[in-house]
C-alpha cells in the first residue's frame, strides 16, 4: 500500500510540476518582448477586429506609435479606421495607415482604395502595404507578376502622400517575392519572440502577437522601431 500511494504522489509531483512548466512557459511567451533599453520606441497595429478603443489609457501605456489598418483589396474599408484615427491623434499619438494587400486585385485598384481614405496629413507616418499569404486569396502568381502589381500600388500611394511606402512582409512573403528583388523600399519585419533573422535591414519589427494594453480589449500585435531610427524619420 505504501508502495503504491508512493508511486501516485511522484506520479503526482512530476504532472504538477509540468503543469507550472508548461504555465510559466506560457506566462514567458505571452509577455516577452526585447529589451527596452536597446528598443525604447514601442508602438502598436489595429484594426476593427479590437472593437473600440481607450486611445488615452493606451497612450499613457508606454506606446509611442500606432499604425491602423485603411483597407483591404479593391473596396474593403476598415470600419474603425475613421475613429481610431481620430481617437489616436487626440491622444498624441504618432498614427499612420496600412492597406492590407491582396493577390488578386490590381495594385492600382488597390492604391485607389487605400488613398480614398488616407487622410491629408503631412505629420502622419509613412504609409505601409501589408504583404502576407495569411488571410489572403489562394492565388499565389508569379514573383514578375505580384512585384509588378505592387509597383502599381506604390508608384500611385507615393505620389500622392509624397512619403514612401513601407512594406510589411512576414518571412514566408519576404522570401517568396521580394528577397533579392532590389524594391529598394524600407521594411517592417515579422518575429515572433526573437530578433528578425531573414534580414538584417529592418525599420520596424513586430515581435508580438498576444500582448496586452491598457485601454484595447483582446490581444494586441506589438512592434519596435529600430534603435538608430526616430518617430520623425518614420514619417518621411
Amino acid at each position: 500500500m505504501k508502495f503504491l500511494q508512493a508511486i501516485f504522489r511522484t506520479v503526482f509531483y512530476v504532472v504538477v510540476g509540468g503543469v507550472i512548466s508548461i504555465a510559466g512557459a506560457a506566462f514567458f511567451f505571452m509577455n516577452w518582448e526585447p529589451d527596452r533599453d536597446e528598443f525604447p520606441k514601442r508602438g502598436i497595429d489595429v484594426s476593427h477586429h479590437l472593437g473600440e478603443i481607450d486611445w488615452n489609457k493606451v497612450s499613457a501605456d508606454d506606446v509611442a506609435f500606432v499604425y491602423m489598418k485603411a483597407s483591404e483589396g479593391g473596396d474593403f474599408k476598415d470600419s474603425a479606421f475613421v475613429q481610431n484615427w481620430a481617437g489616436a491623434g487626440a491622444a498624441g499619438l504618432a498614427r499612420g495607415a496600412y492597406h492590407y494587400f491582396s493577390l488578386c486585385k490590381p495594385g492600382q485598384e488597390q492604391a485607389e482604395n487605400f488613398l480614398s481614405v488616407l487622410p491629408d496629413d503631412p505629420q502622419m507616418l509613412a504609409p505601409v502595404l501589408d504583404l502576407e499569404f495569411t488571410g489572403n486569396c489562394t492565388k499565389r502568381p508569379p514573383v514578375d507578376e505580384v512585384l509588378q502589381e505592387i509597383s502599381d500600388f506604390v508608384t500611385l500611394v507615393e505620389r500622392s502622400a509624397g512619403k514612401q511606402v513601407i512594406f510589411y512582409a512576414p518571412e514566408e512573403f519576404f522570401r517568396t517575392y521580394l528577397k533579392g528583388q532590389g524594391l529598394n523600399r524600407r521594411l517592417w519585419t515579422r518575429s515572433i519572440w526573437h530578433s528578425p533573422s531573414y534580414t538584417k535591414d529592418w525599420i520596424l519589427w513586430q515581435y508580438q502577437d498576444s500582448g496586452t494594453i491598457e485601454g484595447i480589449s483582446g490581444n494586441v500585435d506589438m512592434n519596435v522601431l529600430n534603435a538608430d531610427l526616430t518617430i520623425d524619420e518614420l514619417r518621411s
